[in-house]
Parts: C-alpha cells; structure tokens; sequence
C-alpha cells in the first residue's frame, strides 16, 4: 500500500515518511513492517504492512475541506465535565488518527477556552492538536505550516 518515500498517519503522533520496508523475523515466522520516520520529532516507529489500523494515507481535500467546515461551526455544546474526564476523553479521539475527530478535539478546547482558563494539560493537548492539523494539512495541500496554522486560527476568531 505505501511505498519508500510516501507519507503516512499514524494515529496520535502525526506524519510520517516511510523510510523502508523490512522483514523481521517474529513468533509466527517472517513479516513485513514499514519504518517511519515521524516528522515532528523525528523518532523511529516500526508498522506492519499488514496491519488494518496502523496508518493511513494522508487525507484528500475534500476531507480537508470537511475540517474547516468542522472548525468553523461553534454552534455546539461546550462539555463541562472535570478537565480529567474531558481529558482522556479528548485523548481517546486523538488516538484515532481520524483527522475530523482531532479537529473535533481542537474545537472543543478553542471553544472551552473562551468560558474559562484551561488546565496545563488541556493547553498542551490544545497546540498538540494543531500542529497535528497542521502538519498533515500542509503536507496533504503542499503548503507552510505556519499558514495552515493561521487558517485555523482564523476559524476561531
């Protein structure tokens, strides 16, 4: 499905490349993973190939498209559980890897945050998830970080 050199999501750390394809040996014999390179902090990750929930490709721009129509409607209910609960909830939709869904989770906290201070946590998941938007976003568009990262801004303000 991936090839050398093509770019890849893995769920809860963001873009990869993947740098080669091997074959290791493991418990039931021979298999094939992809190594990725995360782009963000530049870590190494093993995949196998054959693995249905491991990565994904980067999203289209319809999907993209989907985002800034998510970012942009603030017509929803702010949760007011503790910031504990909200937490891992938000960590759970992260997890997935679904673009939307972290999206989602960015929306939740932008909006929180305009109700009251957030927790430490809360920001750090807060500019986790932008960058995660961002990073996959401009990549997918082959555009700067940093003007995806204000386009977004812009559709809090």
């Amino acid at each position: 499905m991936f090839n050398i050199g093509d770019y890849a999501v893995c769920p809860g750390h963001g873009v990869a490349q993947v740098c080669n394809i091997e074959e290791r040996e493991v418990e039931l014999g021979k298999k094939a993973f992809y190594v990725l390179k995360l782009i963000s902090n530049g870590m190494t990750i093993m995949v196998p190939t054959d693995s249905d929930n491991g990565i994904r490709p980067l999203v289209n721009t319809d999907e993209v498209s989907e985002v800034y129509t998510l970012l942009k409607n603030h017509d929803v209910k702010i949760d007011n559980t503790t910031w504990n609960r909200r937490y891992r909830e938000y960590m759970l939709k992260i997890k997935t890897g679904s673009l939307l869904e972290i999206a989602d989770v960015l929306r939740s906290l932008f909006l929180l945050k305009t109700k009251k201070n957030l927790s430490f946590g809360e920001k750090k998941m807060l500019e986790t998830c932008k960058d995660l938007l961002a990073q996959e976003i401009s990549l997918s568009k082959q555009a700067e970080k940093k003007d995806i990262k204000e386009m977004i801004d812009s559709c809090f303000q």
